[in-house]
This record gives C-alpha cells, structure tokens and sequence, in this order.
C-alpha cells in the first residue's frame, strides 16, 4: 500500500495521463487537489514512485507516465467507481427503453451505444441460444436434399440452420417438410432449444430423416459476438502498428470471446496490458461485466481501449449497460 502523499501524487499523474497522453511533470502534481506540496517534494515522491516500479519517465528531461503497476494500483484503490453524468445516463435510459425487435440487431445497437459512451471499441457477447426458450420452428424447403431450419426463441433470437439429407435416402417432399415441421412443433415449442437434440424420432422414416438432420444442427452455433466502434481504435493508439493489431484481435471472434471468458474466470473486472493474456493488447485495457437474464449470467458486455483509458467512465457505463440490458432480455 501506498502512503496518502504518494497515492495522491499517483492519482495525480494518472489522471492527468489519461486526459493529455503527454508526460507529467511535478509542477502540474504540486498544485493539483489533494497533493498540497512543493514541486520539489513531488519530484522526490515521484521518483520513488518511479523507483518502485508505478511510473516511469519516456525521456531524461520529460515527466513521468503510469506504468502497468501504476495502472493497476490506480483501478485498485484510487478509481472509484462513478456514475455516468445526467445526459449518458437518460441517453442510456431513452436507448432501452425504445430499443424492440430480433436480438442480434438489439446487440449491434447496444455495442455502438457503449462505444459512443467509452470512445472505446465496445464487444458484446449473445446469450447462448441453446438456454433460450423455442416459440415457433419451421422447416422451409431449398432444395430436393437441403431445408432451412428456422427457428424464433424467447430472447428475440433467430436461430438459422441448413439442414441437409445425406446418403441415399429419398428426396424430401413438401409434405415430409409439413410433417416434419408439425412434428418439430409439439416437442418443441415452449421447450429450450438444446430440447431439439433430444427429440423423439417420428413413425414415419422420411419424416424421421428430416428431424434426425435438424436435431443434428443443435448446438451448431458458438457464442455470437458484437463489436462496435472500431472506428474509434485508430485515433486512440499513436502507433499505426498497434491500431493494426487491435483490429485484427476483434475480428477473430473465437479469440475475444475466450478472452473474455478467461479474464472474468480470473476475478478480474479490468485487464490491463500483459493482464489479457494476448502479446497483441499489451497496450491496451478491458473493462467487462457479466449482464444476467432472470438472474443467470448469460452474456458479457466490455470495452477495449488504451492503457490510458478513462477508467471511471468505462466502470460506470459498462455497469449501467450491462445491467440494463440484462433487464431488458428478462422482460422479453
């Protein structure tokens, strides 16, 4: 732990850090609140602060600038946690309380929502639809061997399947389709949908065919990720190469969504640099809440931006989003 001067001066530095990016000297740190001391002081303190491995100095003659430790003390003991300001929270509020319609397009919406709050690209993870509840299923022909398994859950989901007969089985007709989709019907609706692997097998062996293929596609579909304003990453980083390799991680779906799980497995609500497991981040931070539907954690809602993030701002909305969007899935 930190003494209070050394805390303040600490606090002073990065704040200051996250508000310029530009390297702080002693004399902004005298006078700002809560510090109350000489330059000269300051600079004693901040080359302890240097020494123990909190801040460092980019330049002989230049101020200083949060290390990774420094980052983290910071979070740990000197953030706070505060609240959105009165406009992002009734824009929040508004966005929910108009935002209907399918899931998927709800969660685009609710990531570019949350960059706009964070000027951080914002990734957000689908509940999985195996746990959601089925309210209708159809079986649409395509062609002779193949269907369209269509099927709408109660989290405004739509699950979408192909379905294909293989082998050398007769060719679907539409009334096995018909059939089938009936079928289909009665063991699901009203029933989750990893209910659909477990259907029984109908009397008739077309009929069965098509259900047997449908309830193969159970499952298919992994953990569904969001990312919005990734617009906002190149003016964030200095360097070209690391906007570059930012964006090529949130375009590996598999990738984010393990890191995300990963980081909330370790207890953690911020990773910061070489925290995230990923060479290709170690410049940046991830701010994550888990978001709850009926009091089941579900889905993840994050932000990803620099070190030098504002991380009390991220704190506070990502808390507001994740809780409010969780509110919102619970009503339906």
């Amino acid at each position: 732990m930190l003494d209070d001067r050394k805390a303040s001066i600490l606090r002073a530095v990065v704040e200051e850090y996250i508000h310029t990016a530009q390297p702080v000297g002693s004399g902004h740190v005298a006078s700002a609140p809560g510090v109350e001391v000489s330059s000269a002081t300051v600079r004693n303190e901040m080359a302890t602060l240097e020494h123990d491995g909190y801040l460092a100095q980019p330049h002989t003659s230049a101020g200083r600038i949060p290390t990774e430790a420094g980052y983290r003390y910071y979070v740990d003991h000197l953030a706070g946690r505060g609240s959105l300001d009165r406009a992002s929270a009734q824009h929040v509020r508004a966005f929910f309380d108009r935002t209907h319609g399918a899931l998927e397009q709800m969660l685009v919406d609710t990531s570019r929502l949350l960059a706009g709050l964070t000027g951080t690209a914002a990734v957000i993870t689908g509940p999985p639809q195996e746990i959601a509840v089925v309210r209708s299923v159809q079986l649409v022909g395509i062609t002779a061997r193949a269907a369209l398994l269509v099927v709408v859950l109660s989290n405004g989901a739509i699950h979408k399947a192909t379905v294909e007969l293989v082998g050398e089985h007769p060719e679907a007709t539409d009334e096995d389709l018909t059939a089938a989709t009936a079928h289909l019907r009665r063991h699901l609706e009203g029933r989750r949908l990893d209910s659909l692997a477990s259907v029984p097998a109908p009397a008739d062996a077309a009929v069965a065919r098509l259900v047997a293929a449908a309830a193969r596609t159970a499952g298919a579909d992994g953990d569904h990720l969001y990312v919005g304003g990734t617009d906002r990453v190149a003016g964030a980083f200095d360097a070209v190469e690391t906007v570059r390799e930012v964006l090529g991680v949130l375009e590996q779906q598999l990738v984010v969504v393990s890191l995300l799980r990963d980081v909330l497995d370790r207890g953690l609500q911020v990773a910061i640099g070489s925290e995230t497991g990923l060479e290709n981040l170690a410049e940046c931070a991830l701010v994550l809440s888990p978001y709850e539907v009926e009091g089941e954690p579900v889905g993840t809602v994050a932000v990803l931006g620099p070190t030098r993030m504002d991380y009390v701002q991220a704190l506070a909305a990502v808390a507001v989003v994740s809780n409010r969007l969780g509110r919102r899935l619970s009503e339906g």
